[in-house]
């Protein structure tokens, strides 16, 4: 993606609606499609298009990258590589060490003649709450293909490439064929070129022509503060490698938050709860919570608290982008289920002050009051 966000891409407001994304995509799209137009820089053109298409005119997608901003939604930082293999910038394909694995390829369809781009993948990863929070940095190991050190991924021995001499450079074939309504030209790849339109002068015995090898990668990837579950992370050029003189392909990584056994989230806001007795209800207190980032914040409860009621702390839930969420703090009153000789008696006797009591009260209401019988 080059400079700018998805809305400038496509030309529009933050608060177009549907029907302008998807006139503003019609007509980008027909004009920079690489079929019809020849300008440089129209494929990778239509490629930003289509992605900022795929997230505008979803309505889950949108709210995501409006409320995250576009480097945190689009970008999981430009990582790094170490390990041993090839030189080149490549993808991921197979295995995450226990982190996630792929499961789907984009693209797809006909084969276009010249140089292929690399494929786009799709990882999962699985974090726990409090790193949504806080954000992290992961190393995971993968195998990907990159470009064969041998011939620099030009699948030649030489490092030369010849024409084709089946296609002639174009890497289509015609196939004509009669039908009662006339004759059809069919545009298929080359056979022998796969569509590139060029051969190895001498075929690469390391890669064995395909300008490819697989090795293995550590590769540093960046979880922004915040994410939410659900969220897509982009890597560019760190998807499968390219035909010899195209780009990589980009690597998507979709982030599921695990749950967590103290704090719930919704949105920026985090929740948890805490139990208290009915004394303490009664009377008020002063419990000590546990943030999510394990420190210690004295919170009062006040006098006369009802059941389920939740106490806000300011500040202390989600970060993003520099707007700190709430956390919630649910009260749960518990009722002992026995309690000592003297604490019955000392039950028993607010039970009678309550019973005595015409205006009625707290424990009165909550225990409830004989009734008068109608004469």
């Amino acid at each position: 993606m080059g400079a700018g966000d998805y809305y400038e891409t496509l030309g529009i407001p933050r608060n177009a609606d549907e029907a302008e994304v998807k006139k503003a995509y019609r007509n980008l799209a027909r004009k920079y499609h690489p079929d019809v137009c020849k300008e440089p820089g129209a494929e990778e053109k239509f490629k930003q298009i289509n992605e900022a298409y795929s997230v505008l005119s979803d309505e889950q997608k949108k709210r995501q990258y409006d409320n995250m901003g576009h480097e945190t939604f689009t970008n999981a930082s430009k990582g790094s590589y170490s390990g041993t293999g090839g030189f080149g910038g490549g993808g991921f394909s197979a295995d995450f060490s226990g982190f996630g694995d792929i499961f789907d390829f984009f693209g797809g369809g006909q084969r276009r003649s010249g140089p292929q781009p690399g494929a786009d993948l799709l990882m999962r990863i699985q974090i726990r709450l409090e790193d949504a929070v806080a954000g992290m940095n992961r190393d995971i190991e993968v195998m990907h293909t990159e470009p064969c050190s041998a011939c620099s991924g030009s699948g030649s021995e030489t490092k030369r490439l010849n024409t084709c001499p089946r296609c002639g450079g174009t890497g289509q074939m015609r196939q004509a064929s009669q039908s009662p309504f006339g004759q059809f030209i069919r545009m298929t790849p080359c056979t022998q070129c796969e569509g590139r339109g060029k051969i190895p002068e001498k075929v690469c015995k390391e890669c064995r022509g395909s300008g490819h090898t697989r090795v293995k990668r550590k590769v540093s990837v960046h979880i922004p503060a915040g994410i939410d579950n659900g969220m897509r992370l982009r890597m560019e050029g760190y998807g499968e490698a390219g035909d010899y003189g195209a780009h990589n392909g980009d690597l998507f990584i979709e982030v599921y938050v695990l749950p967590h056994e103290r704090f719930t989230r919704t949105g920026d806001t985090l929740e948890t709860t805490i139990e208290i007795s009915p004394a303490q209800a009664v009377l008020g207190t002063t419990v000590e919570i546990e943030t999510i980032d394990k420190r210690h914040i004295d919170l009062k409860i006040p006098a006369g608290v009802q059941f389920n009621t939740a106490l806000k702390i300011g500040g202390e839930g989600v970060k993003r982008r520099g707007k700190p969420g709430d956390l919630l703090v649910r009260v749960k009153i518990v009722t002992p289920k026995s309690v000592s000789n003297e604490q019955k008696e000392l039950y028993q006797k607010i039970a009678e002050l309550e019973g005595k009591s015409s205006s009625g009260g707290f424990f009165s209401n909550l225990m409830g009051g004989k009734k008068k019988s109608k004469k």
